[in-house]
């Protein structure tokens, strides 16, 4: 065998390989060079010096209220959530001003049990009729999710069915959000700028009282942030994410078929799909005090890491196992378990919409298709679900489709994986420039 050939034959094999080892080492690579950018701020918890027996204790104590004011990471959930990341919600500073958005919010999201149902159920049916899956078809779940959060929330908001023109500006907004969180492509702040216009020509539609103390553009960014950026966003991720689980769990998807009434059964399904993949990875708080624990101090002015995949992590037998029947023997309060956050700190004002809504998505999605997928399955999700689909009762063959699928998911982790690690170490670079929260509180107090 000649020594060209012999090369070649080392290239094709290094390329064929590539699947199997680059994207974690560039997932290495990228944690290593966010670390350097970010330096060492935070106290991760749990950790060395704050274990799990105070994870609860530390989050809900009265001085872990600090949002953003005097942390350097503040600059880059802003530079992700922008515009107006200073008068959302989850990033106001306590005070009079965050206490009426708050309290705007609750009063938008409240609605009865059957309302809710009602609604979700109008959105789920009106964008799944819009998806011809004739006798299969491969999808992204987080896409075919988003377009039912934007109609649902769209509704809530302004009382009335979403225009067409509408959800896609939401849809739009929501995946750029998303999409530069997972760093797969750099934001785009042009798609973001069109829906607040829409929103600030839309205002007096509100049928709500929007907070007396924001401005006419800071009602815009107010309402884009709570409900057309995180509302959308973490709904269309925790929807792909438990869907995703019961394309991978035949045993789960066969039980709720065939009890499609089961309420406390698709609770537990969906209790285990937020403990195994949490929708929030690191919630960071500012200690405006000292925080007394019975072996130490945490000082004033310390940025708590709370590490929720860490949390719900511990405490359970067999945690890599995906496991809904857990939760038959043991109780949500008593386990480390905050899918939503804790009360006494900020918890998601949609903590009591969201199970709610989901329930009726994933059983209308169930009552239509079969669902697989042999892709994997990670928190972050960057490849946004990939699923196949095929309606309810086809024997279409499915075990093809699902080779070429797990294949192409591999091969294209290759490319993701570098745009993750160039487009991510941008963005946290620009942020840093940018210091768009570290600016806005610095001209505050002049």
């Amino acid at each position: 065998m000649t020594v060209k050939r012999l090369l070649l034959l080392g290239v094709l094999g290094l390329l064929a390989s590539l699947p199997s080892w680059l994207p974690d080492r560039v997932v290495a690579l990228r944690g290593k060079i966010f670390a350097r950018v970010n330096g060492d701020e935070g106290l991760p918890i749990p950790g060395d010096k704050v274990g799990l027996e105070d994870f609860r204790r530390v989050y809900a104590d009265p001085a872990a209220n600090g949002r953003s004011k005097g942390a350097a990471l503040s600059d880059l959930f802003w530079y992700w959530l922008a515009p107006g990341p200073e008068v959302h919600q989850e990033h106001l500073e306590a005070g009079p001003r965050y206490d009426e958005v708050a309290k705007t919010t609750r009063h938008i999201l409240v609605r009865s049990k059957g309302e809710s149902e009602d609604m979700t159920a109008r959105a789920t049916r009106h964008v799944l009729d819009e998806l011809h899956v004739g006798d299969r078809k491969l999808i992204r779940l987080r896409d075919e999710m988003m377009p039912i959060w934007a109609e649902l929330y769209y509704e809530l908001v302004f009382d009335e069915p979403c225009p067409p023109d509408a959800r896609k500006l939401i849809v739009d907004n929501a995946d750029d959000v998303v999409t530069a969180l997972k760093c797969v492509r750099p934001r785009h702040m042009r798609k973001r700028h069109k829906l607040t216009r829409y929103l600030l020509g839309r205002l007096d539609d509100v049928p709500y009282p929007l907070p007396s103390s924001l401005s006419t553009k800071e009602k815009a960014y107010y309402l884009q942030g709570a409900f057309f950026n995180t509302a959308v966003v973490q709904m269309s991720e925790a929807m792909a994410h438990l869907l995703m689980t019961i394309a991978q769990h035949p045993e789960v998807q066969q039980r709720l078929v065939a009890n499609p009434d089961d309420d406390a059964y698709l609770d537990a399904v969906i209790d285990e799909t937020f403990r195994a993949f949490p929708l929030f990875g690191i919630a960071h708080r500012i200690a405006t005090g000292d925080i007394e624990l019975g072996h130490s101090t945490i000082p004033a002015g310390t940025v708590l890491c709370f590490s929720y995949p860490d949390y719900h992590r511990e405490g359970y037998d067999h945690t890599e196992r995906f496991d809904p029947d857990r939760w038959q023997h043991r109780s949500a309060k008593d386990s480390p378990f905050i899918p939503f956050g804790v009360t006494q700190n900020r918890a998601c004002p949609a903590r009591g919409l969201a199970p709610v809504t989901m329930r009726i998505v994933a059983r209308e999605m169930l009552r239509r298709f079969e669902l697989s997928s042999s892709v994997v399955h990670t928190r972050s999700m960057p490849n946004r679900g990939p699923c196949l689909l095929v309606p309810r009762g086809s024997t279409s063959p499915q075990r093809t489709v699902l080779a070429w699928l797990r294949l192409r998911d591999r091969w294209e982790d290759v490319w993701r994986s570098l745009a993750q690690l160039v487009f991510g170490t941008y963005m946290v670079i620009d942020a840093r420039h940018k210091r768009l929260c570290e600016t806005y509180f610095a001209e505050e107090t002049r």
